[in-house]
């Protein structure tokens, strides 16, 4: 041993890193070898030889050799999506065209057409289709879409690539994993669910969540911990009569627990403003079975739910059936929620064995199952419709990377409805799905032109939301009545990118129109249509640009006039500064807060160093804007995002603005950190609930103005049957503030909850 050891030291590092990549690749080709797909062994060796050769002598940031990283998600798409060789060999070259001087073309002639297709797909490009300024993120995503709707493998291969830079995402700096894991969050792991990539999904969404929540992360994870043995004892005392029964029936079967996810757990504490202790559904049961036959497997998934409705009450309002109804990504299963003998509820998942095969690989399980009959047909054929609804997003090329990225996220909904048309067949929806999403989803002339529908017979308006095994008969007009008010209540992507598209050609109408109308304006006051001019009346009527003030003039909304000319010969005397262009800060001056004056509130210019956090104290702080988009105050988890024009913003790392940044605009993406003494003062919202009595608003504003010293800024309450809600907002220095806050308005007797919400 200690020889082996010695020699192990002897050897040099690229003798090391040869038999670390050798082994690797072995890993590999044994999980290829107990596979079910054929035995091409030869093809993806000639894969990785060739791979290996032209990353020669590259490194990761970890300081591993660059090859380890094909291997890892060759092997990802092997041993955890299912994969075959084609898609092997296309993981191991999948950097190859994008880091060395192969090309697309040298692919094609020592692999083939489609290994070749593939690479081209997962193949990241700049410049394009949104131009120059465009987000080089949501390119590359869009060429992966297009290359997708030809073969799903390219969109698998993609998500092995993720999940692997995901788990090596230590050895990158901050800013660079907040703008991997945001993206990843805002559109890799919906994509996964989308897919049916459950065990991926939860993986991306969670190593997602501890980058960019780390303390969050961690205290959930020891919490899960710490009641652990508590969580195994509920489940194996309520699993044990319903193993009794299964046993007694003589079902081949397995029960499994499911703990909630640290990242679905900590969604849940922010979306309901709870604690750990007050999240409910950590646990829940599933139970996979072999069935006697594939032809009896779902009348033995009901029977295994009559054993169970047997032993304990069921839920009447949480039964889903899945089985007669596969989600669109192929998902089958039925779900229901028992009550167990120690008052609490838990949800039971019942699945056979091939359910849960393709609950846990997606639609990569489905070609095992090609040959087996129906079930795999109607998932494949969901595949190919929303392969389709891809497509047509494309066709329409969105010019905002944000509208892009946006328009394929509304297509990735997770919870579904079923839709009855006129004629009895069944459309899967996204819950929430109004009547105009129906129509455009049936056909893009019919929601164009839809006025209304009969839902269950009765008349409905178009902004109607459907609930499942509604029956749905569209209205229509003669001609197309398009709205901007139209995208407030509409929920799948096809009807967003639809309608935007109308908008957009009547914005242009408009623009065409209004740049004749100021023309012929400025001509009549003996002006000329001069850049300069243009430019002092876009920013007169504070228009971002001179397109936006052309389609505001000609759609009316701007009413040329003496202002204008005011404006444009500099006598204009309106104040535009906007008081939501900013959060104000407040500095602490004898227990008074002062607010900045606008001149307080301009951007400096600043110079930063990308490679390291911002630094927000007292002497930078007037050089970033504050968002009011989600109030950051210092003990916020945080980050920078800097604009074209150098302005430089912080965030909240889990606001949805950032998210939506971090996906498209990741290389602008900063580190910060506070480094506040408390002597600056900044805005919280805290949200009370109690009991109503008197003087209960007397002790809370006593708690907080006398004994805590806090200055209330504003204060609204309602009251409902007893009950009081009040939203107060207050001047503080930084989280634990308003912890202790919370903390002590929880003491006043009547006061149920005390969270802040912004």
């Amino acid at each position: 041993m200690n020889n082996a050891g010695n020699n192990l030291n002897e050897m040099t590092r690229e003798e090391r890193d040869n038999i670390m990549v050798e082994e690797a690749f072995r890993h590999l080709l044994d999980t290829y070898l107990q596979s079910r797909h054929r035995k091409k062994v030869e093809l993806i060796t000639k894969a990785f030889n060739f791979a290996r050769q032209a990353h020669k002598g590259v490194r990761r940031l970890s300081g591993e050799p660059y090859i380890m990283h094909p291997i890892a998600v060759a092997q990802i798409a092997c041993g955890e999506i299912g994969l075959g060789s084609t898609s092997i060999c296309a993981a191991l070259l999948h950097d190859v065209v994008e880091d060395t001087d192969y090309t697309v073309e040298d692919i094609e002639n020592i692999f083939g057409p489609k290994i070749a297709q593939i690479v081209d797909g997962l193949t990241k490009i700049s410049g394009g289709i949104f131009g120059e300024k465009a987000s080089a993120q949501a390119e590359s995503f869009k060429k992966l879409l297009l290359t997708m709707s030809d073969d799903i493998r390219v969109i698998l291969i993609k998500m092995s690539d993720r999940l692997h830079n995901m788990r090596t995402l230590g050895s990158q700096r901050p800013n660079k994993q907040y703008k991997i894991a945001g993206e990843t969050l805002y559109i890799y792991a919906p994509l996964a669910n989308r897919l049916g990539l459950y065990k991926i999904k939860e993986e991306l969404e969670d190593l997602s969540f501890s980058y960019e929540h780390p303390e969050e992360y961690h205290q959930i994870k020891n919490k899960l911990e710490d009641t652990r043995e508590h969580l195994n004892k509920i489940f194996e005392d309520f699993v044990a009569p319903i193993a009794k029964q299964l046993d007694n029936e003589g079902v081949i079967y397995e029960i499994k627990q499911r703990i909630k996810s640290p990242y679905s757990i900590w969604r849940k504490m922010q979306t309901k403003h709870i604690p750990f202790e007050e999240v409910y559904d950590i646990l829940a049961v599933r139970i996979i079975f072999k069935p006697k036959s594939e032809e009896t497997e779902i009348d033995e998934c009901f029977h295994i739910f009559n054993m169970a409705s047997r032993i304990y009450k069921t839920h009447p309002e949480r039964l889903r059936d899945w089985l007669h109804h596969p989600k669109a990504n192929g998902y089958q299963a039925l779900h229901t929620t028992l009550m167990s003998k120690i008052g609490r509820w838990i949800e039971v998942q019942i699945r056979s064995e091939r359910m849960n095969e393709i609950a846990e690989q997606g639609f990569a399980a489905h070609w095992k199952y090609k040959d087996g009959g129906k079930t795999s047909e109607d998932s494949e054929n969901e595949l190919n419709k929303w392969l389709q609804t891809i497509k047509e997003i494309l066709d329409d090329p969105q010019p905002n990377a944000l509208d892009f990225l946006d328009t394929i996220k509304l297509n990735l909904y997770s919870n579904e409805i079923f839709v009855v048309t006129p004629k009895g067949d069944f459309k899967t929806m996204p819950a929430g799905c109004s009547v105009l999403d129906f129509a455009f989803s049936i056909h893009s002339i019919l929601g164009t032109h839809c006025i209304g529908a009969k839902v269950n017979h009765v008349l409905v308006p178009i902004s109607h939301t459907l609930k499942s095994g509604d029956q749905v008969e569209v209205l229509t007009g003669k001609e197309p009545n398009i709205s901007a008010e139209w995208l407030n209540f509409i929920t799948t992507a096809k009807a967003r990118g639809k309608i935007m598209a109308s908008l957009r050609k009547e914005k242009r109408e408009y623009q065409r129109k209004g740049e004749q109308m100021l023309i012929e304006f400025l001509r009549q006051n003996d002006r000329e249509a001069s850049s300069l001019n243009i430019e002092k009346l876009t920013e007169g009527h504070q228009k971002s640009n001179r397109e936006e003030l052309f389609a505001g003039i000609g759609s009316g909304e701007i009413v040329l006039g003496d202002t204008d000319m005011d404006i444009i010969n500099g006598k204009d005397k309106r104040d535009h500064s906007s008081w939501t262009d900013y959060l104000n800060i407040f500095k602490s001056n004898k227990k008074k807060s002062k607010k900045r004056t606008e001149a307080d509130t301009k951007q400096v210019p600043m110079t930063v160093d990308t490679k390291k956090p911002l630094i927000l104290n007292e002497s930078t702080i007037s050089h970033f804007m504050i968002c009011e988009c989600c109030q950051p105050i210092p003990g916020d988890a945080v980050l920078g995002y800097f604009d074209t024009n150098n302005r430089i913003t912080i965030h909240k790392r889990q606001c949805p603005v950032a998210a939506k940044l971090k996906a498209t605009g990741g290389n602008h993406i900063l580190s910060a950190e506070w480094d506040t003494h408390h002597k600056l003062f900044f805005p919280a919202t805290i949200q009370v609930r109690g009991i109503d009595h008197v003087g209960v608003l007397h002790q809370m504003t006593d708690v907080m103005s006398k004994q805590l010293n806090m200055n209330i800024r504003h204060l609204e309450i309602s009251t409902d049957n007893g009950l009081f809600t009040a939203n107060i907002q207050m001047e503080v220095h930084d989280v634990d503030d308003v912890k202790k806050i919370c903390r002590d308005l929880k003491q006043i007797e009547e006061v149920q909850k005390a969270v802040r919400i912004k």
